[in-house]
């Protein structure tokens, strides 16, 4: 269905519904689109876009039909009754996608909860047949209708999985808390799905991340050390991937998971610069960040796969030899919308503008960072080690009064130099 609000044509649209059905492992035969001010509240197509749904289905003797948006309980009954078909909607067929790639327990948790609250107001006017429940344990007595049974359960099940939420966010709390005692700053992978953020993260940090080709392998967050140039190290997550007209549910349900981009010193955006649709794509993962009150968050922009770019490999790989800054110039002028400033153009799977990208990152950390100088006592090495080992010092030396070191190192233990600084400059934004 093509709106004059939609994010992209039909035809690009059914392109990445057509990927979504082949991950859920389904065979599309046929595509049909239709360009309205509005979905039809009780078709979702109009009448005559309708029969020519039903001929075709016929004639290629489909088995079950998937609509590009999400429908209204009414809207899906309607279609099955007119079709004399089953009929699933892009929310449900992501759902599905999600309950296949879940590994973690806390993975199945978060689509367990999304599937059931999307699954809750379509038990609606769907009873009138069933048969009447009996009294018995577990229910509320003689009379109640399956349907009533069966919302009633449904309604205990996400309570009950909300309070699993509940404990995966504390649990999540904790371990935010754990890192933030050994002071490692935390950079987060986010963008469309499908953009090579596992590639990335593999590549970055030599780690076993799964990559496919596919929509949504990630789901489960992966968190993996990275050095960086000078010897600092950071932590690098892996998230879910985001993608058009994504489910509120599925938003809601994820946003443990989500919530530790909150921690993140910064963001790493990654963009597939190979899609046509990638500023569309762009402006879907800003629009979700923002929905999650991310967007003032520090970010450097990656334009993956440029390899893939016709002739821009030796032209990125001659440049970078000389000036990383002049090769990214040289590449961006040849975008029709350059995207912010802080963009870095890499290859996940070759290596090419990975340096670059980690002294950004880099960059990036030590602007989050405070700076200090201090002269500490020669009795104690215990501060000196403290420096080396979480902050990241640019000069060190030995004096009649004692150590004079200086450099940037995080906040939580500046107090613990307080006796001994000689000059202190807090963290950009701080």
């Amino acid at each position: 269905m093509e709106t004059p609000n939609a994010t992209w044509d039909a035809a690009t649209s059914l392109t990445e519904l057509d990927a979504l059905c082949r991950t859920a492992g389904l065979e599309p035969l046929e595509s049909i689109s239709q360009k309205l001010q509005h979905a039809d509240p009780g078709h979702y197509v109009g009448k005559g876009k309708l029969a020519e749904v039903k001929e075709r289905a016929a004639m290629i003797t489909a088995d079950v039909i998937v609509t590009d948006d999400e429908l209204s309980p009414r809207s899906q009954k309607t279609l099955e009754e007119e079709l004399g078909l089953r009929v699933i909607d892009r929310t449900t067929l992501i759902l599905d996608i999600f309950a296949q790639h879940a590994r973690s327990h806390e993975g199945r948790v978060q689509v367990e909860l999304a599937q059931y609250e999307f699954l809750l107001p379509r038990l609606v006017g769907r009873g009138g047949m069933l048969s009447r429940q009996g009294g018995g344990i577990g229910t509320r007595g003689p009379g109640e209708t399956r349907l009533e049974f069966d919302r009633r359960r449904v309604r205990q099940r996400i309570t009950a999985l909300k309070h699993e939420i509940e404990d995966i966010r504390e649990h999540r709390r904790r371990s935010a808390q754990r890192r933030r005692a050994q002071a490692l700053p935390l950079a987060a992978l986010v963008g469309y799905t499908n953009v090579g953020k596992s590639t990335l993260l593999t590549a970055l940090t030599g780690s076993d991340a799964v990559a496919a080709d596919a929509p949504f392998v990630t789901l489960d967050p992966l968190t993996r050390l990275m050095s960086l140039p000078g010897g600092q190290h950071v932590l690098v997550s892996d998230t879910v991937g985001f993608i058009s007209k994504l489910p509120p549910t599925v938003v809601a349900a994820f946003r443990a998971t989500l919530e530790e981009l909150h921690d993140a010193s910064v963001l790493i955006h990654v963009v597939d610069v190979t899609d046509p649709r990638a500023a569309e794509c762009n402006a879907v993962v800003h629009d979700i960040l923002r929905q999650l009150e991310l967007n003032d968050k520090p970010m450097i922009t990656v334009l993956n796969k440029v390899d893939a770019l016709p002739g821009m490999r030796e032209e990125i790989e001659s440049a970078n030899h000389d000036d990383p800054d002049t090769a990214t110039a040289d590449a961006l002028a040849s975008l029709e919308q350059p995207p912010d400033p802080d963009t870095v153009l890499v290859s996940a799977r070759s290596g090419i503008g990975l340096e670059t990208l980690r002294d950004r990152i880099a960059a990036r950390i030590d602007a989050a960072t405070p700076w200090l100088s201090a002269r500490v006592p020669y009795d104690r090495t215990d501060l000196i080690d403290l420096f080396h080992r979480r902050g990241h010092p640019t000069r060190v030396e030995y004096g009649a009064d004692g150590t004079e070191i200086e450099g940037r190192i995080p906040a939580r233990f500046v107090e613990r130099f307080r006796p001994f600084i000689l000059h202190h400059e807090k963290a950009a934004g701080s």
